[in-house]
């Protein structure tokens, strides 16, 4: 076993964390199944351990948080936001010591650490704003003396799994505008990021308790997917499943909640294209298109994975990109000078190797980059830049690392056509100063993209926006504008307010 680390990084004491931590709350800690190690992708080695939760606790869990639902639906919405304020105010008070422990346990350097936990501190401000928004309709109706009203109320219980690339964010997008809605929260983090779960939900529950509320609004189960995921899936008490991950899993979750009738939110696979015409802004093209590439490693859902650049300038783009590729420091996540940290896994490493090899195998050329290290503990690989026919088979997959494949293309039609020939849907940009090429490219004839940019590449969406994706990207949609809808169920209230009683549509039925 390697080496803990834990006594290294004071900032997990200020978090609340120790060598071992129970990794299920119910309305107190505990935690009754296997204890496992967390591991950092800087190192390789084991940070602390979780003691992981059972099928009694997850029960435990559920039947606690249907307690507190009785409270916490008969909160007044705008006092319902103010506890979310506190929330986020908890949050912002440990931001430091939450971006470092992102970083420490998925891999991302550490001002992507801090911006997201910002992501959660915003959310909580948006949810906040929401809490006194939650608005229904009037409606006329075509019976005299009647109305038609369209009322919104909580679901019940909302189940949120969460994915290692966003172990903070994602929570917060789904929890804050759940707990508006007057919902309660049951969260499966990541398996391999259980460190940030429990610390957030320390945080999250402290606040709760604080003011007198069922600690229990908010629950968590770590544990295996084939006890917690799948209970969470299959429990009716369990109304609605928020899903991030693979597509394939995504699929095999929507089935099973949707047989018992369900409802899911899926953020699945992306394989994100920008487009560079041939009056774009080459500077600008440039900083946002690296970002965009090897940030995060890229491991983000909204990475790019392939450039399409116009014929007339690509050669010039491309010597441009390779240059600056080359400029990207890889390293610790927590030193400064980072720009890109560790793969999260040595199964990622693996993929990113495999992808190489089938890469070449399909005739593709690696122009920079290629290489995993093995001179140094970690994750750590080169960003990788090659050129490949689009009609590859790889092409069609997102490998969910830093692989940028770059084509050229003759005219704007073709570059929306290679865009939007690939399975997923989620993020897309094209640079040009062109407003012909802009409308085209936002308008039916577009990209199909759920997010759709320009003169931007495809990561770095704002919380305000509702986020997500179509295709085999899933269809859902979290965070902001009117993504609040999914949480609620929707009733639509005649009112009869005459001594008569007229049928809608003409129809007599006289007695």
């Amino acid at each position: 076993m390697a080496e803990l680390t834990f006594a290294d990084y004071q900032f997990l004491a200020e978090l609340g964390l120790d060598r071992v931590n129970d990794g299920c709350f119910d309305g107190t800690w505990r935690g009754s199944g296997e204890e496992v190690q967390e591991y950092s992708p800087i190192t390789g080695k084991a940070v602390a351990k979780v003691r992981q939760g059972t099928k009694e606790d997850l029960e435990s869990c559920l039947s606690n948080a249907e307690e507190a639902f009785k409270v916490w639906r008969n909160t007044p919405a705008p006092i319902r936001g103010d506890i979310i304020r506190q929330i986020g105010d908890a949050v912002r008070q440990k931001k430091e010591a939450l971006g470092k422990l992102v970083s420490l346990v998925m891999g991302k350097i550490y001002s992507e650490g801090l911006g997201e936990v910002q992501e959660f501190i915003d959310i909580c401000d948006f949810a906040l704003g929401l809490s006194r928004q939650l608005e229904g309709k009037v409606l006329p109706s075509e019976r005299p003396k009647h109305q038609l009203l369209e009322m919104w109320n909580p679901l019940g219980i909302c189940g949120v799994i969460t994915a290692f690339n966003f172990p903070c964010a994602v929570f917060g997008w789904n929890s804050a505008i759940a707990l508006a809605c007057g919902n309660c929260v049951i969260w499966k983090g990541s398996p391999t990021t259980q460190l940030v779960t429990i610390a957030l939900v320390r945080i999250v529950t402290q606040v709760l308790i604080d003011n007198g509320l069922p600690p229990a609004i908010v629950t968590t189960v770590t544990g295996p997917v084939e006890v917690v995921g799948e209970g969470l899936i299959r429990d009716p008490r369990v109304k609605l499943v928020s899903f991030t991950g693979s597509t394939k899993t995504g699929k095999y979750v929507s089935q099973v909640v949707h047989e018992r009738f369900g409802k899911v939110l899926l953020e699945l696979g992306g394989n994100n294209a920008v487009v560079v015409m041939d009056d774009a802004d080459v500077e600008l093209a440039l900083r946002a298109c690296v970002f965009a590439a090897a940030g995060t490693a890229g491991q983000r859902c909204t990475s790019l994975r392939r450039m399409l650049i116009h014929e007339s300038v690509y050669d010039t783009f491309k010597e441009r990109l390779v240059a600056a590729y080359k400029n990207i420091t890889i390293g610790d996540p927590l030193d400064s000078s980072t720009l890109m940290g560790p793969l999260h896994s040595q199964n990622s490493v693996n993929i990113f190797l495999d992808g190489i090899e089938r890469i070449k195998a399909q005739g593709g050329n690696i122009i920079t980059g290629g290489n995993a290290f093995t001179d140094k503990p970690g994750y750590y690989v080169e960003p990788t830049i090659a050129e490949i026919s689009h009609d590859a088979d790889i092409v069609k997959e997102e490998l969910f690392c830093p692989i940028l494949y770059i084509f050229k293309f003759s005219s704007l039609e073709e570059g929306i056509a290679l865009n939007n020939s690939v399975p997923q849907g989620l993020s897309s940009g094209i640079f040009t100063t062109s407003l012909k090429n802009m409308w085209e490219w936002l308008g039916p004839n577009g990209s199909d993209t759920g997010l759709v940019n320009v003169n931007m590449g495809p990561s770095g969406a704002e919380i305000g926006g509702a986020f997500g994706g179509e295709k085999e990207t899933g269809g859902g949609r979290e965070s902001g504008s009117d993504a609040w809808k999914q949480y609620m169920r929707r009733s639509t209230c005649a009112i009869n307010y005459s001594d008569e009683l007229p049928l809608a549509q003409g129809v007599k039925f006289d007695i």
